[in-house]
């Protein structure tokens, strides 16, 4: 499974640039592999990204925003939803990955199941 996260490297929103830096240095601080792929650059990035983010989590004008994460071309969702998925430690469920030994993630899920 590989994590994707679509960004633009050149946007103009100083609001999606807090947003993108937000989730790579999360990612990165927890150790979570990903791919990084800029759409302001790769006009395929760009298409694959608005094909694949399902219409129930699109704008309701415009095309949807980086950043966006998939698992493989599964969307896990925009920032918001990872904000929320990251508030509530489910940051790995909201990935679909397993959490990793005595993660905080990791324990709550002990604890459901005893």
């Amino acid at each position: 499974m590989v994590i994707l996260v679509f960004i633009a490297s050149s946007s103009g929103s100083t609001s999606i640039k807090k947003k993108q830096q937000d989730v790579l240095g999360f990612f990165d601080a927890v150790k979570i592999e990903y791919e990084e792929r800029d759409i302001a650059v790769n006009e395929e990035h760009r298409k694959w990204m608005r094909e694949h983010v399902p219409e129930n989590c699109c704008p309701a004008q415009g095309n949807p925003l980086p950043p966006q994460i998939f698992n493989d071309s599964s969307h896990c969702g925009d920032y918001d939803a990872f904000f929320e998925a990251r508030e509530n430690n489910s940051v790995y469920a909201f990935l679909g990955l397993t959490p990793p030994p005595g993660s905080k993630e990791a324990i709550a899920l002990e604890k459901l199941k005893a």
